[in-house]
């Protein structure tokens, strides 16, 4: 009986450490469709194309952008404490007005709700900006709208890659332009801070940094060869629609046939 006892508990004991070494692999082989899944439950179908959560979420992110970057933009014109501030604030009313359009047509074509009000964290920069003065209001001006635009930059990129949704994609591009104009009109006032940028992005981050090597002082690398197809190519397009250092935004009107814009 004793012998018995033993033996059982030796098996028990065996399936228990195989149960252990075996769950491990079926968790991951569960865990394996998790992505898919998400995407799954958060994805609506529509005639233009599946709408995932990620879609909405650009959605209602491009309406707030507008929500408080526009009246920014017209708190900047009016203020006009200088050019270069009053030329970025217009850019800012032209894009916002422009993409708003966009999104409410969108919106309403996939039936995502709208924001109508900045959120708390937006209506906190738009009081930051209306209280400062002089240098201090152009620095919190610059700085705030352009650490903004370069975190929503990449968002966008990641959503125009991934979306299945052609009316998306399609406002994916339109904000990708403006969010990229506005970065643009921005730095050209010669005020943005990027050496706080670069802090805040290393504060961020959590890999080593990776890359080439690290130049060395005093050392003249040679230069790369040209990249280029071979003579029997012929191209018709051009590298970029505008001069250097500027955005081209013009764009055909949205299609409204819902009658969002009214009128």
């Amino acid at each position: 009986m004793r012998r018995f006892n033993g033996t059982a508990l030796i098996m028990a004991a065996l399936a228990i450490t195989l149960g252990a070494l075996a769950y491990p692999v079926w968790s991951y082989a569960d865990r394996s469709g998790t992505g898919q899944a998400n995407l799954a439950a958060g994805t609506v179908a529509t005639q233009w194309g599946p709408l995932s959560a990620s879609d909405r979420d650009l959605i209602v992110r491009v309406r707030l952008a507008g929500l408080w970057e526009l009246p920014a933009g017209q708190q900047a014109v009016q203020r006009a404490p200088s050019s270069a501030i009053k030329e970025a604030g217009d850019h800012l009313i032209v894009g916002h007005t422009d993409l708003d359009k966009r999104v409410r047509i969108v919106a309403a074509q996939l039936g995502v709700e709208l924001p109508n009000v900045p959120n708390e964290q937006q209506q906190g920069w738009l009081d930051e900006m209306s209280a400062a003065t002089g240098a201090e209001y152009e620095y919190k001006f610059v700085n705030l709208l352009r650490a903004a635009h370069g975190k929503i930059f990449p968002a966008v990129g990641a959503v125009r890659n991934s979306t299945r949704n052609s009316l998306v994609r399609q406002l994916a591009s339109d904000t990708n332009q403006t969010v990229l104009d506005h970065i643009t009109i921005l730095e050209k006032t010669g005020k943005v801070d990027f050496e706080a940028i670069a802090n805040e992005v290393a504060g961020a981050a959590t890999a080593s940094p990776t890359g080439p090597a690290i130049p060395a002082p005093g050392v003249v690398v040679p230069s790369a060869p040209a990249a280029q197809a071979s003579d029997d190519v012929r191209t018709t397009s051009k590298p970029s629609p505008g001069a250097p250092g500027t955005v081209n935004t013009g764009r055909p009107d949205p299609s409204d046939s819902l009658g969002v814009l009214g009128g």
